[in-house]
C-alpha cells in the first residue's frame, strides 16, 4: 500500500483502541496525525508517543465531538497543526450504553446518538470545507457490525451506527465532485476498552458465529481504514467494508 507522506489525518477517539490503531498505521505510511479525545489525557500522550515510535508526528487535541463548539476547536486546532489542511477525517469516536429497549432510559439512547452519530455529522461538516477547498480528502466513519445486521441489546449503538451507513453514503454523494471520497468500515467483534467485558462473558457463543474462528484485532480494522484512506482506493465511495471475520454476509 502506498503511503501517506505529506498527508495530514485528524482521527476522533484516537487515544485507544481502533482509533489509536489507526493513528499508529497511517503513521507509519508517513502521515502526521492530529489524535483527539475527549478525557483520557494518559492515553492520548501514549497514542502519541506510539505514532512518534512509528516515525511520524502527533498533536493531542481534547474536545467533545457531540458539542459543536468542541468540534469547531478541534478542527481549527487540527488544521493549523497540518498547516491549514485536513487530508483525512476518521470519525472513530465512539461508547456504548448497552441494555434490552425495554429497559433502555431516553437518556441512554440520546448520549450514543449524540456521540456516534451527531459527532460524526459535526466533525465532518466542519472539516468539508478545507477538504473542498483542497479539492481533496478521505473519510472513513467506522460504523459496525450492529449497524448492518442489528444487535440485542444494542438498540441505540445499532441505530446510531446504521444512521452513520447512511450519512456515509450521502456524504459520497455530495462531496464526490471535490475528490472528496466518504467509506464505512464495520467492524465485527474486536477486543477494545468498549467491549472486553462483553467478549469475555460471550466469548464461545460469539466465536461459534465467526467462520475465521476468531476475534478481529484493532489492527485488522486499522489496516481496512488505512486502504480506504488510500490512493488505491481513489475510486471507491459510499461503501461499507465489513471486517468481521465473515460472520454478516
Amino acid at each position: 500500500m502506498a503511503g501517506f507522506d505529506g498527508r495530514v489525518a485528524l482521527v476522533t477517539g484516537g487515544a485507544r483502541g481502533i482509533g489509536r490503531a489507526t493513528a499508529v498505521r497511517l503513521a507509519r505510511g508517513g502521515a502526521r496525525i492530529a489524535i483527539n479525545y475527549k478525557g483520557n489525557a494518559a492515553a492520548a500522550e501514549e497514542a502519541k508517543r506510539l505514532v512518534e515510535e512509528a516515525g511520524s508526528t502527533a498533536a493531542t487535541i481534547q474536545g467533545d465531538v457531540s458539542v459543536e463548539a468542541d468540534v469547531e476547536r478541534v478542527v481549527k486546532e487540527a488544521l493549523a497543526f497540518g498547516g491549514g489542511k485536513i487530508d483525512i477525517l476518521v470519525n472513530n469516536a465512539g461508547i456504548t450504553r448497552d441494555d434490552l429497549l425495554i429497559r433502555m432510559t431516553a437518556e441512554a439512547w440520546d448520549a450514543v446518538i449524540d456521540l456516534n452519530l451527531r459527532g460524526a455529522f459535526l466533525v465532518t461538516r466542519a472539516a468539508m470545507r478545507p477538504m473542498m477547498k483542497a479539492r481533496y480528502g478521505r473519510i472513513v466513519n467506522v460504523s459496525s457490525v450492529a449497524g448492518v445486521a442489528g444487535n440485542a441489546g444494542q438498540a441505540n449503538y445499532a441505530a446510531a451506527k446504521a444512521g452513520l451507513i447512511g450519512f456515509t453514503k450521502t456524504v459520497a454523494r455530495e462531496m464526490a465532485s471535490r475528490n472528496v471520497t466518504c467509506n464505512a468500515v464495520a467492524p465485527g467483534f474486536v477486543p477494545t476498552d468498549l467491549t472486553s467485558s462483553l467478549l469475555e462473558q460471550m466469548q464461545d457463543t460469539i466465536l461459534k458465529n465467526i467462520p475465521l474462528g476468531r476475534f478481529g484485532t484493532v489492527e485488522d480494522v486499522a489496516n481496512a481504514i488505512a486502504f480506504l484512506a488510500s490512493e488505491e482506493a481513489s475510486y471507491i465511495t459510499g461503501q461499507v467494508l465489513v471486517v468481521d471475520g465473515g460472520m454478516v454476509t
